[in-house]
């Protein structure tokens, strides 16, 4: 059966490009870059090859305004037409229309909206009458401002290339971003070739034996990059092998090659299918280091979080007692605790964040018809506060303690006190956030007293621990993308070095992060500097600085100032997907 999909985007087709990565979409037409004269037979033989592999169902999208290239315009219905024409299968059209305004605002957007709204109260403090008009953004994780008409000017400039098919500058003028994931799915969804190696540009090239393997707990993203890596190495004409159960399953050969259909479908679920454990190599690097010369790898990729990047930087350290450990090596940062160094966010985090806020909005709405009533909730994070700081900051919480910002017991009377002030001036519900490592005698069971004793007669106070459903079910749109890129990068760096000879320096062990405003290897050697090992966690954690913001929102007296900037259009564009 296939189903076309139809998605309202007012001609700016990012919802259906992002929609087709997120999906596992097999074919997505958008303005910006029309299908050739010819897309009618290459749909129909991409369909009929997924058909073979054993594929079922097929997802096609059409953006609103989609054309070809010579302008003609491609509706559902057409591509209905040709499928049902060409090869009679089943099809149904599912129009999505304003369906895709509704629901609840994800974490993303009410974090992006929270400091969207602070910068744009700075930035109307801070004005002059010379003040150039300007629109607010989020660039990687940082708050800026771009000129207003500039902007306009650039919106514009996307339908003059458009009208005049030059679609590859329409592309450009769509931001990084945008480029980014046309390039990514275009590399997923490209037909099998036939027998041979053939790189990213589609020539002749050596195939290489590669290895994927999860180190650590599991977290959503992580089978969205597993899919990328096998499919991009199978297309370029590589050997991918599956490493089953992390470091043990190294150790005990659990090895298994890897074929397209293998994958199929991993996309959009969560937990980790090639199997996950937190060991690390330890003593048995002996053992690890034979398995890597039996199978012939050449390259690996280790997924998961903290553990990871441990596992990561132990083979590398072990070079010299093992020469099989000379390999290029890669880490992809993968865990809802967001305690990675080297990144500013990690896979799953976001839903986990997710799933966080959408339980607080439950646990509330729980007690709709009581009056006054505080929850006092637990999170996740080891002793990152990440998910506390950020899900706070989502769910409207009145406070979020964390281990990174030491608390006494004066600090929690006035908490108390604050929370007894709003519940007397009209304010129904309270939610106090407390990260799982935040303080090991203040635990969670004490706040809860605490705001139960203090609080008799003026409200009642309630306690969840919330475990491990943090780490969701299904990973977010956000999560899928993230990890459908990076491991399409990881690859294309592992190539690189691998064709650079012997991997023997620091830069041949590396994690890709998101850093600010792009993605960045950084040396395992380097990183080490940058981590607190005996708490796990980096020794500088940019989201400290949304802390004020929190405070101010639950209207305690704090300063909050974000590392804003006012750029231009040309110095960056926006880049909304690699913010949370």
């Amino acid at each position: 059966m296939h189903g076309s999909l139809c998605s309202d985007a007012a001609c700016c087709s990012y919802l259906a490009l992002v929609a087709a990565l997120a999906s596992e979409a097999d074919q997505v037409f958008i303005p910006e870059d029309p299908v050739p004269n010819n897309w009618v037979e290459k749909l129909c033989k991409r369909l009929q090859q997924e058909r073979k592999s054993g594929q079922r169902l097929n997802i096609i999208i059409v953006a609103e305004g989609a054309i070809d290239r010579e302008g003609k315009p491609i509706t559902a219905e057409l591509v209905k037409k040709v499928v049902v024409e060409n090869l009679q299968q089943d099809t149904r059209i599912t129009v999505l229309g304003h369906v895709q305004r509704g629901g609840s605002p994800s974490a993303f957007d009410r974090i992006l909206g929270c400091r969207m709204g602070a910068e744009a109260v700075m930035a109307l403090m801070e004005a002059t009458p010379e003040t150039e008009s300007c629109v607010v953004s989020l660039d990687g994780n940082q708050a800026v401002r771009l000129p207003l008409m500039e902007c306009v000017r650039r919106t514009k400039a996307v339908s003059q290339a458009m009208a005049d098919k030059n679609f590859d500058l329409a592309v450009q003028l769509r931001g990084r971003s945008f480029a980014r994931n046309l390039e990514t799915y275009k590399m997923l969804t490209r037909l099998k070739p036939p027998k041979g190696a053939f790189d990213e540009s589609g020539k002749p090239s050596e195939g290489y034996t590669l290895a994927v393997m999860h180190v650590g707990a599991p977290a959503c993203g992580m089978n969205a990059a597993v899919r990328s890596f096998v499919r991009n190495c199978i297309y370029r004409g590589d050997t991918v092998l599956g490493i089953h159960d992390g470091m043990e399953g190294f150790i005990s050969g659990n090895i298994v090659k890897m074929d397209w259909s293998d994958v199929t479908g991993w996309v959009a679920q969560g937990g980790a299918f090639l199997g996950t454990k937190r060991t690390l190599p330890g003593d048995k690097k002996g053992e690890i280091a034979a398995r890597i010369k039996q199978f012939n790898i050449q390259g690996l990729l280790i997924i998961g979080g903290f553990e990871a990047y441990q596992a990561g930087l132990e083979l590398y350290e072990s070079r010299s007692q093992f020469p099989e450990f000379c390999i290029p090596l890669v880490v992809i940062p993968s865990t809802i605790s967001n305690n990675v160094p080297g990144t500013d966010f990690s896979l799953g985090a976001d839903t986990a964040l997710n799933e966080i806020t959408e339980i607080c909005d439950r646990i509330r709405q729980s007690a709709q018809g009581t009056k006054r009533r505080v929850f006092v909730i637990e999170t996740m994070g080891g002793y990152c506060g990440y998910l506390a700081t950020l899900a706070g900051l989502a769910g409207g919480a009145d406070a979020a303690y964390i281990y990174e910002e030491k608390f006494s017991i004066k600090d929690l009377q006035q908490d108390v006190y604050h929370m007894a002030s709003k519940m007397t001036g009209g304010i129904q519900r309270g939610l106090i956030l407390r990260n799982e490592k935040a303080n090991d005698n203040y635990n969670t069971e004490f706040i809860y007293r605490l705001y139960s004793e203090e609080g008799k007669g003026l409200f009642t106070a309630r306690m969840n621990v919330l475990g491990h459903m943090q780490q969701g079910g299904s990973p977010t749109p956000f999560d899928r993308n993230m990890g459908t890129k990076m491991a399409a990068k990881c690859l294309h760096w592992l190539v690189e070095n691998i064709q650079k000879g012997s991997a023997n320096t620091p830069d041949s062990a590396c994690l890709l992060g998101v850093v600010k405003r792009q993605y960045k290897f950084t040396p395992l050697e380097d990183l080490k500097s940058q981590t607190n090992f005996a708490q796990r966690v980096p020794k500088q954690q940019w989201w400290m600085k949304l802390r004020p913001l929190l405070r101010i929102l639950a209207k305690h007296d704090s300063t909050y100032e974000e590392e804003g900037m006012y750029m231009t259009v040309e110095q960056g564009e926006i880049d909304s997907e690699n913010v949370i």
